[in-house]
């Protein structure tokens, strides 16, 4: 198991010796996930055990955490609980996907080292809703809301009525110069 996380991986080298690694990773640090955050406060903490069964290279794991996504009714923040298990399998080739078993999704890696916050943001990713939203309906809440500071600005106006710039035209009009 390695004390901290790595900022790159090369899943095949871990694969053959049969690593373990755990730790937390900074939601600040996933840029891409950002628009759809609320905020990027918290942590996201992963444990991915790196493993070879036959000719596959596998990495299971759990990648977990309490996100602040962003309504988009009512664009306030939605507490998103996020608990993945993940299921790998490292290929050098989209053709061979066909081969993998079924529970497993690809991971196609041409030899170079990963960025480890890349494959667990892609994952983040895939899991969370297009379109968050409140499981209540934030969005008649919020137009009540809306109306409701309507009516009193409406009445706040109302008293202080102010001479409208037309009515000249108005008078023009009603004595038949216009």
């Amino acid at each position: 198991m390695l004390d901290r996380l790595p900022e790159y991986i090369d899943p095949v080298a871990l694969a053959e010796k049969r690593a373990l690694i755990s730790g937390r990773i900074a939601v600040s640090n996933l840029q891409r996930l950002a628009e759809s955050l609320y905020t990027d406060e918290g942590t996201i903490f992963i444990e991915l055990e790196f493993g070879k069964e036959d000719s596959l290279f596998k990495i299971t794991g759990k990648i977990s955490a309490d996100l602040k996504l962003k309504c988009q009714n009512c664009l306030d923040a939605i507490v998103w609980p996020v608990e993945l298990a993940v299921k790998l399998c490292v290929l050098s080739s989209i053709d061979l996907a066909d081969k993998l078993p079924e529970d497993f999704e690809p991971l196609l890696f041409e030899g170079e080292k990963l960025p480890l916050k890349n494959l667990v943001e892609d994952e983040i990713l895939l899991d969370i809703p297009g379109f968050p939203k409140h499981e209540h309906d934030c969005f008649s809440l919020l137009l009540k809301h809306n109306a409701a500071g309507k009516s009193e600005s409406a009445s706040s106006d109302a008293k202080q009525a102010k001479p409208n710039p037309f009515s000249v035209l108005s008078k023009l009009k009603n004595s038949g110069e216009l």
